[in-house]
């Protein structure tokens, strides 16, 4: 069962994707603190895996980078420092993520960020031919075709991801 569709899903993230003509659809469902991927793909029925988490990092000089992963995966960090050319890679506290992205954790979208941050997308993710990720508020999620990503937000491709 999803959510009812809020009367105002209009946000950073949906503005941004409007304004670069990326085609997506919009996805309710009723947000979980702390349910993570799991909750959404099972509220609206599909594979954990294309579900896409935005994950704000941070280096070694505190300096942000987002990390664009399957919802089933997590991130070896010490794996994206080196891809990254980083000495190290560590997840933001939850206010950092949030002053950097400008949005509220657990509806975090890549796309509309207030900082311009380097994004790094697991490869894997544009094997799939549709994805679903954040549109910029919790319990809202819109399906986009991943090439999308690459094209609006031109990520560094990286193969960091681990088995949950």
């Amino acid at each position: 069962m999803s959510a009812r569709r809020p009367s105002h899903s209009e946000t950073p993230a949906t503005q941004f994707l409007r304004a670069q003509k990326v085609a997506f659809e919009e996805h309710f469902y009723e947000y979980v603190e702390k349910g993570g991927t799991a909750v959404s793909a099972a509220s609206l029925g599909v594979s954990e895996h294309a579900v896409v988490k935005t994950l704000m990092m941070e280096d070694e000089d505190a300096r942000p980078l987002v990390v664009l992963m399957h919802g089933d995966r997590k991130v070896s960090t010490k794996n994206l420092a080196r891809q990254a050319g980083r000495k190290r890679v560590e997840p933001c506290r939850p206010e950092v993520a949030q002053r950097h992205s400008g949005y509220q954790v657990g509806g975090t979208s890549p796309f509309g960020m207030r900082k311009k941050m380097p994004v790094y997308l697991e490869r894997s993710v544009l094997e799939l031919p549709r994805i679903l990720i954040n549109g910029g508020r919790r319990g809202f999620l819109v399906a986009i075709d991943p090439q999308e990503i690459v094209r609006t937000l031109a990520p560094t491709l990286v193969d960091v991801a681990l088995e949950e």
